[in-house]
C-alpha cells in the first residue's frame, strides 16, 4: 500500500480538532498530537478510520462506557481507549 504520509497526517490533524464539540476537539486533538509522529503508516490508517466514528461513541469508548456500535480493536484503538486527557 502506497500512501502519502504527510497528506494523511494533515487530514488526521484537521479531523481531530474540528469535530463539532469542543470536548472532542480537545480529547482527540491532544491524543493525535501526542501520537501522530510515532505511528507507522498502517497505524495512521487505523487512526484515520477511528476518526470516522461519531463523537458520542468515541467518547463512550474512551470512557469505558457501553456503546451503540462495535469498534475494531487494534493498537491505535487501545491507545485511545487508555488515553487520559489532562487540562493544562
Amino acid at each position: 500500500m502506497n500512501i502519502n504520509t504527510d497528506v494523511l497526517k494533515k487530514k488526521i490533524i484537521y479531523r481531530s480538532i474540528y469535530r463539532g464539540t469542543k470536548e472532542m476537539d480537545m480529547l482527540l486533538g491532544s491524543f493525535v498530537k501526542k501520537y501522530i509522529n510515532i505511528l507507522r503508516d498502517k497505524e495512521l490508517i487505523y487512526l484515520s478510520d477511528l476518526l470516522k466514528i461519531d463523537d458520542e461513541n468515541l467518547y463512550k469508548f474512551n470512557q469505558g462506557q457501553k456503546m451503540h456500535i462495535e469498534i475494531e480493536i487494534n493498537n491505535v484503538t487501545e491507545l485511545f481507549r487508555n488515553f487520559v486527557y489532562k487540562v493544562n
